[in-house]
C-alpha cells in the first residue's frame, strides 16, 4: 500500500465512522434526511459518487486526481444527479407498485412495509426494472455527456459552465461500449439487483446506498476504461 493509500484509507475512516459509532450523528443524518430530502440527496452524491470516480482513477491511471480531472466540476453534477435520483425514486417507488397491482399481482396496502416478504422483493424488483430500463440510459449519455465536456473545457469550473454542443458530444460517444458494456451488461446483471435491494431498504437509508453504489461505479468506470483502447473514451454508468 502506498502513503498516499494509506491516507485516503485514514481520511474515509475518520470522516464516515461518526455515523456509524455516534447515535447523536445518526440522530441528525435522519433528521436532515427527513426534513431536507432533496438537499441531502445533493449532498450525498455529491461527496460518495465522486468519490467512486476518483477511487476509479485511481484503480486504472494510480492517481487520484490530475489535471483536467474537474473535481469540482463532478461533485456538482453527481450533486445535481442526486436531487433527480430521488425524485426518480419517487416516481418510480409509486407508480411502478400500481402497474404490478392493476396487471400483474394484487399488492396488499404499502406493500414495501413490513417484514421481507415475495411480494415486497416483487414491488422492489418491478421498481428497480422500471426505473433501470426509462430512466437509467438517458442519465447514463447525460453522464457521459458531462464527462466530455469536462475533460473538452480541462476541468474547470468556469467551463464546465460553458454552453454544451450536446449535438456535437454525442456523436463522439462510443455508443459500442455504452451498448455492448454499460446498457447490456451493467443494467440487468449489475443495477437492477442492486437497486431491488434499494427498495428493500428502510426509505432514509435508500438514497445514501444508492449514493454508495457510486462507489462501485467507480470501479465500473475503471474496468470500461482498460477494457478498450486508451484512444476510446471511458464509458459511464448509473
Amino acid at each position: 500500500m502506498k502513503k498516499n493509500d494509506f491516507w485516503f484509507l485514514v481520511i474515509l475512516v475518520a470522516f464516515f465512522s461518526p455515523f456509524f459509532l455516534s447515535e447523536t450523528a445518526q440522530y441528525y443524518y435522519n433528521t436532515a434526511t427527513t426534513q431536507h430530502a432533496l438537499l441531502m440527496s445533493f449532498a450525498k452524491f455529491s461527496i460518495l459518487a465522486t468519490l467512486g470516480e476518483v477511487i476509479g482513477l485511481r484503480i486504472s491511471q494510480g492517481i487520484y486526481t490530475k489535471e483536467g480531472f474537474g473535481l469540482l466540476p463532478r461533485a456538482i453534477f453527481w450533486g445535481f444527479t442526486g436531487v433527480l435520483i430521488k425524485i426518480a425514486f419517487v416516481i418510480f417507488a409509486t407508480g411502478s407498485p400500481m402497474l404490478v397491482d392493476h396487471y400483474f399481482y394484487k399488492l396488499g396496502e404499502n406493500p414495501l412495509a413490513g417484514n421481507l416478504t415475495a411480494a415486497k422483493v416483487l414491488v422492489a424488483f418491478s421498481i428497480s426494472v422500471c426505473m433501470n430500463l426509462m430512466f437509467a440510459p438517458l442519465f447514463m449519455t447525460l453522464h457521459k455527456v458531462s464527462d466530455i465536456h469536462i475533460e473538452e473545457t480541462g476541468g474547470t469550473l468556469g467551463g464546465y459552465f460553458s454552453k454544451i454542443d450536446f449535438a456535437r458530444i454525442l456523436k463522439k460517444i462510443d455508443w459500442s461500449v455504452m451498448w455492448g458494456f454499460v446498457f447490456k451488461k451493467t443494467l440487468p446483471l449489475f443495477w437492477i439487483p442492486a437497486h431491488t435491494i434499494t427498495f428493500l431498504l428502510p426509505p432514509n437509508f435508500q438514497i445514501l446506498f444508492a449514493a454508495l453504489l457510486g462507489i462501485v461505479l467507480g470501479l465500473i468506470l475503471a474496468v470500461a476504461g482498460m477494457s478498450k483502447p486508451k484512444k476510446m473514451t471511458t464509458a459511464a454508468a448509473v
